[in-house]
């Protein structure tokens, strides 16, 4: 089932139920009034959804009409919860070089994660507002679960019943905010600003074969200017799943429906894949050469990030706009 909200003057949108081409929905009112109406009662509301993505999908929905991406926000424009990890060792490595600092030691033991602000997610047509480009502005192209209610101290084998949902992501960093941050000792804040996801939120089922053990395994593909700047799979280099990720941050906590936990950054040592970051490729120069060549993005750069299998733009696509920030971006 392929699912997106439409922008409707109130915060939370209203849901959509969406073809599986990603080119027609219907607005899925009696349903659910809005995406984390339907988490909420999950197992009630999903099977009505699903009916009515069997119809949409048969050509059986009078009501259907053309989808406008722009028209769409994040698939939950506001959540409970946003809990980014780093599954991806070679990213964690390469970054940590970039900033001189070394990797945890429990690196390949125990994930990293971040709570980022989830109270203001940007739309996937939405511009990334930067007010001073020395803050270094980057793109970090992921991928992202959203949970229903998840009970404390779950174990990963337990974990798939509640990945009700998936979706890419952008998740915009600022990596010369970053360092002195982090010296602080308290984690990100100012360095992470607001998040965006793909169009479409989709049931696990949807990708078939390509969803194995909690990762799945599609290359992610990124376009910088729409110049093509990496598709690194994000299934083999996954070293912890979205089954360990969710069962580490409920350790000590419930999780809310509605929590979106992200992979992090997904990253290949086989340099060839490319990138889905430009910090990464900024440090391989330095590797190599010995200085950074790449710059961050500038105003005006665009960014692109998709997933494809079978020759269906699976999530639909992220493009956004670094511009500089005005009164005009304030929510």
């Amino acid at each position: 089932m392929k699912l997106a909200t439409r922008k409707n003057g109130t915060r939370d949108g209203e849901l959509l139920v969406v073809s599986r081409d990603g080119t027609r929905g219907v607005v899925a009112h009696e349903v659910a009034s809005t995406m984390q109406a339907l988490l909420d009662n999950w197992d009630v509301l999903a099977p009505k959804a699903e009916n009515l993505y069997a119809a949409l999908n048969a050509g059986e929905c009078k009501s259907a009409f053309e989808l406008d991406i722009s028209t769409l926000t994040s698939p939950l424009p506001r959540a409970y919860a946003w809990i980014d990890g780093s599954a991806y060792i070679n990213h964690i490595v390469l970054v940590r070089k970039a900033r001189n600092a070394e990797p945890p030691e429990t690196l390949r033991t125990d994930p990293l994660v971040y709570q980022g602000g989830s109270d203001t997610f940007l739309a996937p047509r939405d511009d990334i507002p930067v007010a001073d480009l020395s803050w270094g502005v980057d793109f970090e192209a992921e991928l992202a679960v959203i949970t229903d209610d998840v009970p404390a101290g779950i174990l990963p084998e337990n974990v798939d019943g509640h990945i009700k949902l998936l979706m890419l992501v952008n998740d915009v960093s600022l990596r010369n905010l970053i360092p002195s941050e982090l010296k602080k000792g308290f984690g990100f804040f100012t360095s992470k600003p607001s998040t965006a996801f793909s169009p479409f939120a989709v049931t696990p089922d949807e990708l078939g074969d390509a969803w194995q053990s909690g990762r799945v395994h599609l290359p992610l593909e990124s376009y910088l200017n729409d110049a093509f700047y990496g598709n690194p799979d994000a299934g083999p280099e996954m070293h912890f799943s979205f089954r360990e990720l969710v069962s580490h941050v409920a350790k000590t906590r419930w999780l809310s429906a509605g929590t979106i936990v992200g992979s992090g950054t997904v990253s290949n040592e086989d340099i060839s894949k490319g990138s889905s970051c430009l910090a990464e490729k900024r440090m391989l120069e330095k590797i190599k050469t010995g200085e950074f060549k790449t710059p961050f993005m500038q105003y005006g750069d665009k960014i692109r990030i998709e997933m494809n299998k079978d020759g269906q733009n699976i999530f639909g696509t992220i493009e956004q706009t670094v511009v500089e920030r005005t009164m005009e971006h304030r929510k």
